[in-house]
């Protein structure tokens, strides 16, 4: 307990799913915790449930991650209130699953504003402040699609691609500030957006994954936690896989 004790973390997506568990393990190890989504009335509730169970301060913004002045408000905001940010967490992410012949433009440009540009703003406004401060934790939570491909998700696999490859850079552009910058790539996870795929296709999924099951969301959150703490001070610029064994 209390790895994070005296951090201030912002989780994106943090109203529900892998977001949610992650803001809850980073308040349970003593971080003060800010979650953003995009329907705040809906965040600034599960802000308030998750400060009551964990005992914590975790505070709640509406925001869209596409827009960089929203980014850069709320960030100022956790600032004002916090005094700092020591951990961000590239969470928020969306799916517009189609075969590539059939994907709208509409369709690619909202993945890629979500799952790569959303990183990109909040990453560029908090990093200013962190290298003031000489130390920082940035997790990408990027997708095991993202590394093997998947059809019918050219635009998410691009997405989550592209947010790899964007974290290998970041970690080499903010190393001489402290700043350590990594990926957790998840497999299928149980959440509410593999809950509406049909039984089927989740059946499939699990021949292919050698554990033979989906992974939790609370065992994304552990990974996550690692890598915001100092047990992971030497480990920047890396895509940690929880995936089950589905890719090696």
């Amino acid at each position: 307990m209390d790895r994070l004790k005296g951090k201030v973390a912002i989780v994106t997506g943090g109203a529900a799913g892998i977001g949610r568990a992650i803001a809850e393990t980073l308040a349970r190890e003593g971080a003060k915790v800010a979650i953003t989504d995009l329907d705040a009335s809906q965040t600034q509730a599960a802000a308030a449930e998750i400060a009551k169970a964990c005992s914590a301060e975790v505070v709640g913004f509406g925001g869209n991650v596409t827009d960089f002045s929203s980014c850069e408000a709320i960030v100022g905001e956790v600032i004002a209130k916090f005094g700092k940010v020591d951990v961000l967490v590239n969470n928020a992410g969306i799916t517009k699953d189609n075969l590539l012949m059939r994907m709208s433009e509409g369709e690619w440009d909202a993945v890629l504003a979500v799952n790569l540009k959303g990183p990109f703003n909040f990453t560029k406004a908090v990093v200013r402040p962190m290298m003031k401060a000489r130390q920082g934790r940035i997790v990408n939570i990027a997708s095991v699609v993202g590394q093997m491909g998947n059809p019918g998700q050219a635009n998410y696999s691009a997405s989550k691609g592209g947010l790899i490859a964007f974290t290998k850079t970041c970690a080499k552009e903010f190393a001489s500030r402290s700043i350590l910058v990594n990926a957790v790539a998840p497999g299928f996870i149980d959440t509410r957006m593999t809950s509406v795929l049909p039984e089927e296709v989740k059946k499939a999924l699990l021949s292919h994954i050698p554990l033979n099951r989906m992974g939790k969301p609370e065992e994304i959150a552990r990974v996550v936690l690692f890598l915001a703490s100092e047990d992971s001070s030497y480990v920047t610029g890396q895509v940690l896989a929880v995936n089950g064994g589905l890719y090696c």
